[in-house]
């Protein structure tokens, strides 16, 4: 089992920028690696940004492109999520994710989530 945490959550101007925080622990080893996902009012859960543990495959979605930095630390099993240029449209519960795989159609899911953490772009 994988236990995911995650922190950082809030509010922020547009224009903005918060940093997303998600430690990993339990008995199973996660073999590739971790990532972001969100979810906005009305909306289905969309992927925001992967990276593996080695760092060499790292995946973002074109809309946080340029905007959002994904990194890790492996000593500490943790992923951070830098979002920089915050837009309303960013608004959403984000959830981090052990394990993200691509789909065929090119659609991201998980084998593990965390709680989410509520983030909110206001004007």
């Amino acid at each position: 089992q994988v236990q995911l945490v995650e922190s950082g959550g809030g509010l922020a101007q547009a224009g903005g920028s918060l940093r997303l925080s998600c430690a990993a622990s339990g008995r199973t080893r996660i073999t590739y690696g971790m990532g972001w996902f969100r979810q906005a009012p009305g909306k289905g859960r969309e992927f925001v940004a992967a990276i593996s543990w080695s760092g060499g495959s790292l995946h973002y979605a074109d809309s946080v492109k340029g905007r959002f930095t994904l990194s890790l630390d492996n000593a500490k099993n943790t992923v951070y999520l830098q979002m920089n240029s915050l837009k309303l449209e960013d608004t959403a519960v984000y959830y981090c994710a052990a394990e993200p795989r691509i789909l065929g159609g090119g659609t991201w899911t998980s084998d593990y989530w965390g709680q989410g953490t509520q983030v909110t772009v206001s004007s």
